[in-house]
């Protein structure tokens, strides 16, 4: 085992799927509207802390992770394992004293930014590369340490006087990965990986009434995942696996973590294994322009949002942190083309390849090489034969309308949620309404629903077919 840089051509597989990790790492570090006081950034870090054990029996979040994925290995391959997480540096502010003395303060006003105390998150990274043959047997445990530490800043006017200064401290903070893997039986040459990474920190709570989180947290690995290459061989999907390793996928174990294929789309040599579930070859979108942190919203939302902050807002995001000082300069300098991309893009269209259509139906010109059918599929005229409030469809034999009640009867093959909760409710019909391709539709409203009179009123309907639905009273 070595611990150790990786191989260039291991750095240049990672370096995209770095991208993704990096927006697990930072998920919710700073959270719209990017201000210390903000209640939303008073309880941060929801994702893969990993405690210290000795307050861990104190609270709901845990000390270790359990990853358990299927691999192929080629003979000879080499895994390389790199372990991420924050380490949290808390920050405290001071104002410069006459004498050349320092006083701690709640805040520190500049003409640019308000600083104010602030939990800072150290990027932190245990890279490990072993032999697949190591990992075998008792597998390879490998031990690390960050030291406490503190470090100052001082701050400076716009004259360049220093006003005051920034004092950061880090706790010490340890923790130990635990790399196995076992050959599973059958024909193929596969084997389960098991990576255990594990906060050991021996710090615990003082006092007969213990410690918060608040406490905890510069002990912890914060928003912990890992990242794992074969050099020779591939990984085997966790949610699309061959029908060969499917019984062997069920049986793995996953904690407080889950491993999706990572990297380029096609190559198979790379997981990410995330406190966040994803799916496989996760991808920042190429229209997001920069981190936002916050993905409770979208980037299009939250650019506009952050560039309607006022200035005295923005001054104290720029105090907050310097990432979240980064979003709001992103905000107010986003070109109008570049907020434009934000406002959707559609994946779903695949090109099409091959000649185009020569012939046309006369009376329909194939303008887009697309040949036309003898009959448009929707003849706006037709919509004169309809009228929603008065039309009737018959169900079991029964009259149904406007003003008909009805009981719904959900079927099977409607998949929505929110119609089986109605099962059974009874409801009147608004309107019968018909599709252009044939289908009927009841739009009603539920009796007993508080708002049925402001749906009635804004159009807002619920929809079911007749199949549906059972008439309740024939309608005179």
């Amino acid at each position: 085992m070595t611990v150790t840089t990786f191989a260039p051509e291991t750095e240049e597989r990672l370096a995209l799927a770095r991208q993704v990790a990096d927006a697990v790492l930072f998920e919710g570090y700073v959270l719209y509207p990017y201000r210390a006081s903000a209640a939303k950034n008073r309880l941060r870090w929801q994702f893969g802390v990993l405690v210290p054990p000795g307050w861990g029996a104190e609270c709901e979040e845990h000390d270790f992770q359990h990853t358990e994925c299927l691999m192929e290995p080629r003979t000879g391959a080499t895994l390389s394992v790199e372990v991420r997480f924050l380490h949290a540096r808390r920050r405290t502010v001071q104002r410069a004293r006459p004498d050349g003395g320092f006083d701690t303060v709640p805040e520190l006003r500049l003409d640019d930014r308000v600083l104010v105390p602030w939990d800072e998150g150290s990027e932190e990274r245990v890279e490990v590369v072993a032999s697949v043959d190591e990992l075998l047997g008792d597998g390879v445990t490998h031990s690390f340490r960050r030291p406490a530490r503190e470090d100052t800043e001082p701050v400076l006017d716009a004259a360049g006087e220093t006003v005051g200064r920034l004092v950061r401290r880090c706790e010490d903070v340890s923790g130990t990965i635990r790399l196995t893997a076992r050959e599973l039986d059958g024909p193929y040459r596969a084997m389960r990986l098991t990576a255990v990474v594990e906060n050991t920190s021996g710090w615990t709570p003082t006092g007969s009434r213990g410690a918060g989180r608040d406490a905890a947290l510069p002990h912890s690995l914060v928003a912990t995942h890992l990242l794992m290459a074969l050099s020779a061989g591939s990984f085997l999907s966790m949610t699309d696996p061959p029908e060969w390793a499917k019984d062997a996928v069920t049986t793995c174990r996953n904690l407080h973590t889950w491993p999706v294929l990572a990297g380029e789309p096609g190559r198979a040599d790379l997981v990410l294994s995330s406190p966040i579930i994803l799916e496989d070859h996760p991808a920042i979108a190429p229209e997001s322009p920069g981190a936002l942190y916050d993905a409770t919203e979208i980037d299009e939302i939250l650019a506009l949002r952050t560039a309607a902050l006022t200035d005295e807002e923005k001054r104290e995001a720029r105090g907050t942190d310097e990432r979240a000082a980064a979003v709001i300069e992103l905000a107010d300098s986003m070109p109008a083309e570049v907020l434009e991309r934000l406002h959707g893009a559609v994946r779903s269209l695949r090109e099409v390849t091959g000649p185009a259509p020569t012939t046309s139906v006369a009376g329909f010109p194939d303008e887009h090489g697309v040949q036309r059918p003898d009959t448009p599929w929707w003849d706006p005229a037709g919509e004169a034969g309809f009228d929603p409030s008065q039309d009737r469809v018959v169900v079991d034999g029964r009259s149904v309308g406007s003003g008909s009640r009805v009981e719904l009867r959900p079927g099977l093959r409607r998949t929505d949620a929110q119609d089986i909760f109605l099962r059974g409710r009874t409801a009147k019909v608004e309107a019968v309404l018909h599709d252009v391709d044939g289908g009927v539709h009841l739009a009603v409203t539920v009796e007993g629903d508080p708002g049925a009179d402001i749906r009635r009123e804004q159009g807002r309907f619920l929809y079911f077919q007749p199949d549906e639905v059972t008439p309740l009273e024939d309608d005179v």
